[in-house]
């Protein structure tokens, strides 16, 4: 580690982040999300820099999450699929951890979990890895058209089925907050899965400003069928949230929403599309196939300062399992007045 550098940063400190790790850090990293995520949930974020003669080599910013329900933990990458940790040299990547173990112990948690592309290289001895999601990248050409010619003979088939249904697909800002806000909380509400609050979405698209974007579609008597949030980072836009009304599933309306983002994306001069995370196997990770990205798988690195194991946060776990069912049948006033306080949780 000769000549590097780490440093804690003041909360007033800006946090470099190179062109080179701009893709790995994602916008989670940006100082802007880090308000985001302060505003809305109170949360601190602690933030490194490992440097190289006074060259940024590393960055990592970790949210300090303390929750009644689902424990007192660091994560980086809040509400995002991964980023908050991107590094130069393996130097580097071990510096950051070791500001993350020391971080760890000092504020007692029960666990620290890093989130970043996979590097095919094993964990430090300290750390475990638990690889279970992935991320889909869709590379985008300059024409749309040059897209859909990859797409499997049935998916071609549903979009175009989907284009000719009169769906209308509208992009904006805060102007569509209302019926943003309204279509997700709907839609996840019958996924089985809370979610943020309306003033979550409007402080999003305050602090992000340019970087954010939402889309909404409806049918072709103005009935809304869903919606999405979009957010920018350099040549990559990323899919934060898109999701469809169960009535109109069978009319592929998603297939509708997501060609028109994509379009939209080209239109822009959007290089990547990151489509999010999904757990491997899963349902969602088989309608991102049908788009033919990139599979990323994202390495979560736990450090456990009081042993036991990984916590199972996720729907493969029996009690979530339960719990989806459960929230499925609640009505709508109180999964919109209990799910901020439960999603702030589940960083």
């Amino acid at each position: 580690m000769n000549n590097l550098q780490i440093k804690k940063l003041s909360p007033e400190s800006p946090l470099r982040v190179p062109e080179s790790l701009s893709f790995p850090a994602t916008f989670t990293a940006l100082d802007s999300w880090t308000r985001l995520v302060k505003e809305i949930y109170g949360y601190e974020t602690h933030r490194f820099e490992a440097a190289h003669d006074n060259e940024a080599t590393g960055i990592l910013a970790l949210t300090h999450v303390r929750h009644s329900i689902f424990g007192n933990y660091l994560a980086t990458s809040p509400f995002g699929s991964f980023g908050g940790f991107a590094f130069s040299s393996t130097e580097a990547r071990d510096g950051l951890l070791n500001e993350a173990q020391r971080l760890s112990d000092e504020l007692k948690v029960d666990y620290a979990v890093i989130r970043f592309i996979e590097d095919n290289n094993s964990p430090p001895s300290s750390w475990i890895q638990n690889p279970i999601y992935s991320t889909y990248l869709l590379d985008l050409p300059s024409n749309p058209e040059d897209l859909m010619q990859t797409f499997g003979h049935q998916h071609r088939k549903h979009t175009r089925q989907s284009l000719r249904k009169g769906f209308k697909v509208q992009f904006g800002h805060l102007d569509l907050l209302d019926i943003t806000y309204e279509a997700l909380a709907r839609s996840m509400h019958e996924l089985g899965s809370p979610y943020h609050s309306k003033k979550y979405l409007q402080t999003m698209a305050s602090l992000l400003g340019d970087n954010l974007e939402f889309a909404v579609i409806k049918n072709a008597d103005d009935s809304l069928v869903g919606s999405a949030v979009l957010a920018y980072h350099g040549v990559t836009a990323t899919n934060l949230h898109a999701n469809i009304l169960s009535q109109y599933r069978a009319e592929y309306a998603g297939e509708c929403l997501y060609w028109n983002i994509l379009e939209h994306y080209v239109q822009k001069g959007i290089k990547i599309c990151d489509m999010g995370r999904s757990l491997n196997g899963s349902g969602n990770e088989t309608f991102k196939f049908k788009w033919k990205p990139r599979k990323v798988p994202l390495a979560y690195w736990y450090y456990l300062p009081k042993g036991g194991g990984i916590p199972e946060l996720n729907q493969k776990s029996p009690k979530f399992q339960f719990a989806i069912w459960v929230w499925k049948r609640l009505p709508a006033f109180v999964t919109r007045a209990l799910g901020p306080h439960l999603i702030r949780g589940i960083v």
